[in-house]
């Protein structure tokens, strides 16, 4: 709450949804990669322990989730680090208007000319700095999602099982994934959020030197060396606050469309 007061007072009640535009063009295509490529990752890794391993089984979300969750992290990440810049720095004092998602990504590029030989920077290694943090966004993500999903999974089938028995509605689907999807959100942000920490402040570092010689395990060190274990959990409220209930939403109405499609898909 002193976060909250502080931007406004200082920058404004609208800088607190700054970003919001990077926000959601990061979600629909993170969710559309996500989310399917995790569904059709765990029924066939489910679908193989069945036949060929069967201790393998009760691992599909883990595995499915931290291949699904991959696949999603290297497509937008782009998008993730403009983003985090635009909520991170301040508004410049002169009353200009802010560059938006397209701006700081070429403000990305443009930042790092004078790294080293720039007569002899090349395009690929160029766009290759709109990927700077992609290690550490893994190294977060990664562990969230296989975390996600394994206290997601069992809990949501047993919770299904209580509530609903062999007939399910759309209400119900909805409360069970909205509840564990939550629960989810919250263990595993906890859980992970030094490894966020690390990630925002690789994305947020303006030194072009010093952003090629950051890696998350330095970065950990350092804060842990500096700030002891409240650096590493610093903004652990928000991010578990914000987590349980967008997992939440994000399960429970993904569910929601399946279970309509599948009943649609029968009834023709």
């Amino acid at each position: 709450m002193d976060v909250f007061s502080k931007i406004t007072r200082q920058e404004g009640i609208f800088r607190l949804w700054r970003g919001t535009g990077a926000s959601l063009a990061l979600a629909v295509p993170t969710v559309g990669i996500y989310l399917p490529s995790y569904d059709l990752l765990r029924n066939w890794i489910e679908e193989y322990s069945d036949h060929s391993y069967p201790k393998l089984r009760p691992y599909a979300p883990l595995i499915a989730g931290s291949i699904a969750r991959s696949l999603a992290c290297i497509t937008c990440s782009p998008i993730e680090l403009a983003r985090t810049r635009m909520q991170a720095f301040k508004q410049s004092s002169g009353g200009a208007k802010p560059p938006g998602m397209w701006k700081t990504m070429l403000g990305v590029l443009s930042s790092r000319q004078s790294i080293s030989h720039p007569e002899n920077l090349q395009t690929a290694r160029g766009y290759h700095l709109l990927w700077t943090g992609m290690g550490a966004q893994l190294a977060r993500d990664v562990p969230f999602s296989a975390i996600c999903w394994m206290v997601l999974e069992p809990t949501r089938r047993h919770l299904l099982g209580l509530l609903a028995g062999e007939q399910s509605n759309a209400a119900v689907i909805m409360g069970a994934n909205f509840s564990t999807g939550f629960i989810a959100g919250v263990i595993s942000s906890g859980a992970t959020c030094p490894l966020d920490v690390a990630k925002t402040r690789r994305q947020i570092e303006k030194d072009p030197a010093r952003v090629l010689s950051m890696n998350t395990r330095r970065i950990l060190l350092e804060v842990w060396r500096n700030e002891g274990i409240n650096g590493l959990f610093r903004g652990a409220g928000p991010r578990m606050a914000r987590a349980g209930p967008s997992v939440g939403i994000v399960v429970s109405s993904y569910e929601v469309v399946k279970h309509i499609m599948h009943r649609k898909h029968a009834e023709l």
